[in-house]
């Protein structure tokens, strides 16, 4: 029988995931209920394509369906087949049971039967549904069919039983109890019969959220691409435009060297004209001559008249391509945090589903973000170093900071906020060497939060970490922590579920805080170095 049920597996729909009725074969050669799949295809006429619900393979045309008649042969036969109850009376070759007699404990078939109709001794027997159960409805012990049911030890059990092991128990007859079983079954039925059309109703919402995830994506990637092209049209063509540029300083530098050549060709000539006559004139013998012939030769000066340039390095487009190669880097790094943001927002993407809280380190890491602090909002007696990475209040030289930054910079609190956003949720780690440290989830609005540090108002969280306790600070209230000491501390958050929580790391994690609550702005990672007697601390925001 297990083999045939596994068989049976082949000849059920998979819309209704019931036994094919007036099974239909399409053209990819799956088999569907001809109802079940003409309603898959209505669904789908208004976008004009029709499909195949295992394959996906789409028909532009509607095919007709007709009835695989061999197919529902076979279903008949199997409908028959693996349920069969075999007539007990039968001899040879046993036909199948319509009946099963709970007096008789028999299963009879049509013909056996009739006795059962015609007879008045069976006018009492309880005929019932083909079972092959009924073996089961006799006592083991004294043979006898089971109709009392012994409340006591919870199990049905013969009359016998009554006056015999079950005398001092309470017993019933087990139609009695059968009714009270079954308001029970029917408040049961209700439930799970409430349940499926709920579960039915989630799956038409999932259904559309598919949907509606497929058509996002779709026009998403399709926008992308346009905005990638303009990206690209429009530095191609501040490329042309800086070429045409470059061209035409060129002609204008190559004809102002072209002028200077041919002027310092004219003076070249004239230059080797008074040269020959200058020969000459050293070569007269006569004395007289030579005077009077000096006297009127023209001043070297009054021919030479040499362009005035000097002699120099020369850089050419050097600077150009210096300029060029600078600006490089600076929109690599620009479109790489944009990008990096970009990326992130994808990862926040999320549908009806809950997002499942991660329990292990491991399973935390999964969501492990990458945090650098923000050097334009770092306290002046702070210091930043590995890559913005490490924060401390121990400067090994002065801080120099860029001027234009000062209107974002902590002035009056000891803190520095994350250059990245907090967008889906994440989980960073924060290792403290030293005492005195409030790591903070927070909202960036720095002229409310330098006047007060973090968690001593509603725009922000704090974990208070002093080396021997711990304490939650929010909207000015705190919350004494329990849980064990470690240097290293873990914060979750995800920001669409309203999830914060903060963890003690070590060998393992030790939750101690978790907040439920509602973020209506942009989260940032914050951090605050205590003043006076902890002020010797390092914190690393470790990119886990």
């Amino acid at each position: 029988m297990a083999q045939q049920g596994s068989k049976s597996v082949k000849f059920h729909c998979s819309v209704c995931l019931d036994l094919l009725k007036d099974p239909v074969t399409i053209p990819c050669g799956h088999n569907y209920c001809m109802s079940c799949i003409e309603g898959h295809w209505d669904k789908e006429e208004p976008k004009g394509a029709y499909s195949c619900p295992q394959c996906k393979k789409s028909f532009i045309l509607r095919p007709e369906l007709e009835k695989n008649t061999m197919l529902a042969a076979l279903v008949e036969d199997l409908k028959t087949s693996p349920e069969d109850v075999s007539c007990d009376v039968c001899t040879g070759k046993k036909l199948k049971a319509v009946k099963s007699c709970l007096v008789c404990l028999v299963s009879y078939c049509d013909q056996h039967l009739q006795p059962h109709y015609e007879s008045s001794a069976f006018d009492k027997h309880k005929l019932v549904k083909p079972s092959k159960g009924l073996k089961s409805n006799i006592c083991s012990t004294h043979n006898e069919v089971m109709k009392m049911f012994c409340h006591t030890d919870q199990q049905c059990i013969c009359y016998v039983c009554c006056m015999d092991k079950h005398k001092h128990h309470v017993t019933v007859p087990v139609k009695d109890v059968r009714a009270d079983k079954e308001k029970d079954l029917k408040m049961n039925l209700q439930e799970v019969q409430k349940k499926i059309q709920t579960r039915v109703e989630e799956g038409k919402v999932l259904e559309k959220e598919m949907e509606g995830i497929k058509l996002s994506a779709d026009k998403t990637i399709e926008d992308s691409e346009t905005i990638i092209n303009e990206l690209v049209s429009f530095i191609k063509e501040k490329g042309s435009n800086l070429e045409q540029q470059i061209k035409s300083q060129q002609k204008d530098e190559e004809r102002r060297v072209k002028e200077l050549q041919n002027k310092l060709e004219q003076e070249i000539t004239e230059l080797k004209r008074k040269e020959e006559e200058l020969k000459q004139l050293s070569d007269t013998e006569d004395h007289t001559e030579f005077l009077l012939r000096y006297s009127m030769m023209s001043k070297l000066s009054e021919y030479t008249d040499s362009p005035s340039f000097k002699i120099c390095q020369v850089k050419y487009f050097e600077d150009l391509q210096t300029a060029l190669l600078e600006a490089r880097e600076n929109l690599k790094a620009f479109l790489s945090e944009e990008w990096r943001k970009i990326t992130l927002t994808v990862r926040s993407v999320d549908v009806l589903l809950p997002q499942i809280e991660p329990k292990t380190r491991d399973e935390f890491l999964k969501h492990a973000c990458q945090l650098t602090m923000d050097p334009d909002t770092v306290h002046k007696k702070l210091f930043l170093s590995n890559q913005n990475r490490t924060v401390s209040d121990n400067a090994p030289k002065p801080n120099i900071y860029p001027a234009y930054a000062k209107t974002d910079r902590f002035s009056i609190q000891q803190q520095v906020l994350s250059k990245e956003s907090l967008i889906g949720p994440c989980y960073w780690e924060v290792e403290m060497k030293g005492r005195g440290l409030s790591v903070a989830v927070t909202y960036k609005n720095k002229d409310n939060l330098d006047q007060s540090d973090f968690g001593s108002n509603n725009n922000s969280w704090a974990l208070e970490c002093y080396g021997d306790y711990y304490k939650f600070r929010h909207n000015k209230i705190k919350t004494s922590l329990s849980g064990p000491l470690s240097s290293k501390v873990g914060v979750y958050v995800d920001p669409r579920a309203g999830i914060l929580s903060f963890y003690s790391v070590s060998d393992t994690m030790a939750l101690l805080h978790r907040v439920q609550t509602t973020f209506t702005e942009p989260l940032y990672a914050g951090l605050f170095v205590l003043y006076g007697l902890y002020c010797c601390c390092e914190v690393f925001c470790l990119t886990v």
